[in-house]
């Protein structure tokens, strides 16, 4: 499934912002609060749909950045930022994943990587094409430059419930199969819903790999009052034999806040609480419009994390921040802080 195509790394003499103040009390002692916003696009904060990585004997974090405002700039479309630290914190912008393939040529946004047997694995959404927006797929041995898979894109749904859409993918081995989570919208294109896929652990991610499971009706839809009409950006950890899913509800700036499930077998959900796990902030706060599309974490020390997208304008601006989440025996919570 090797093809010739190399996803483009572009380098920026305009760095990435990365804010960072101290947190008012913790019992991690002192750390400092994460707040990044890529700048090097627009000169604007816009950072979103993040996820994070160890690879290489460093962080990386992979995340959607919107397109330049320049028509004429010979780089279109939404692409993927990459930043690298050493604490989690503080992040330096190292490249870009850009449009280079037909398919992707509106954009490619809404990263999801895993590490599996020494490569970077990941999974993206190709971005601008409504219903036929797609999964696709790339490896990489450095965690910067990507080989595309050939069979791109690897999934669409099928099943009379949905639009055939398929975006926000989230890949997690449990019990011995590979899960693709994603999110969809019914035949109106009105309601955000999610469904799951399969493969065997021995799959190379190819199109033919994944079987959809999710082909009579979604696997979970909104249904509380604070996820209005929609759930996506799903994000899964393994705890204690179980899978909890941490996923985004409302629409961006609805506001768009975090809930969380759990499953016991990767496919029948069961939500944690009516209310969210993350809401948005209050009034005047950097996060009042929204706390959404989560990415759950576990870092070297065990240490579990929440990162996050918000903003306080509605969407003008987009930072990316963390959180680190906690565990009793039966679910995750966050401390007061």
């Amino acid at each position: 499934m090797i093809n010739l195509f190399r996803i483009h790394i572009v380098l920026f003499l305009l760095p990435a912002v990365c804010v960072t103040a101290f947190s008012q009390s913790s019992s991690d002692a002192e750390r400092s609060f994460m707040y990044f916003g890529d700048t090097s696009r627009t000169g604007v904060p816009f950072s979103k749909d993040p996820h994070v990585i160890s690879f290489g004997g460093r962080y990386l974090m992979y995340y959607s950045i919107q397109p330049y405002r320049d028509k004429d700039h010979p780089v279109s479309g939404w692409g993927i930022g990459i930043a690298e630290s050493r604490d989690l914190v503080n992040w330096q912008k190292t490249g870009e994943i850009i449009p280079a393939a037909d398919y992707e040529s509106k954009g490619l946004c809404a990263p999801c990587a895993r590490v599996i047997n020494g490569r970077v694995h990941l999974f993206y959404q190709t971005y601008g094409n409504g219903r036929n927006d797609a999964i696709c797929h790339a490896w990489s041995s450095d965690g910067i430059n990507f080989t595309r898979d050939s069979t791109n894109p690897v999934f669409r749904p099928d099943g009379d419930w949905n639009c055939g859409r398929a975006i926000d993918a989230e890949v997690i081995m449990y019990k011995g199969r590979y899960y693709l989570y994603y999110a969809t919208r019914d035949p109106d294109y009105k309601i955000q819903m999610l469904g799951v896929a399969t493969a065997d652990a021995d799959t190379d991610f190819s199109r033919s790999s994944w079987k959809n499971l999710s082909t009579d009706g979604p696997m979970l839809r909104p249904e509380l009052p604070w996820e209005k009409d929609c759930i996506e950006g799903a994000s899964v950890i393994e705890y204690k034999g179980k899978l909890y899913m941490f996923y985004a509800g409302a629409y961006n700036n609805a506001p768009q806040q975090v809930g969380i499930a759990v499953s016991s077998d990767g496919t029948t959900w069961k939500r944690l609480s009516e209310s969210p796990f993350l809401p948005n902030g209050k009034p005047g706060e950097w996060n009042s419009s929204e706390s959404g599309h989560p990415h759950i974490f576990k870092d070297g020390k065990n240490k579990t994390w929440l990162f996050y997208q918000g903003n306080n304008d509605n969407g003008k601006t987009w930072f990316i921040s963390n959180v680190r989440v906690f565990w009793n025996r039966s679910r995750p919570f966050l401390k007061k802080m």
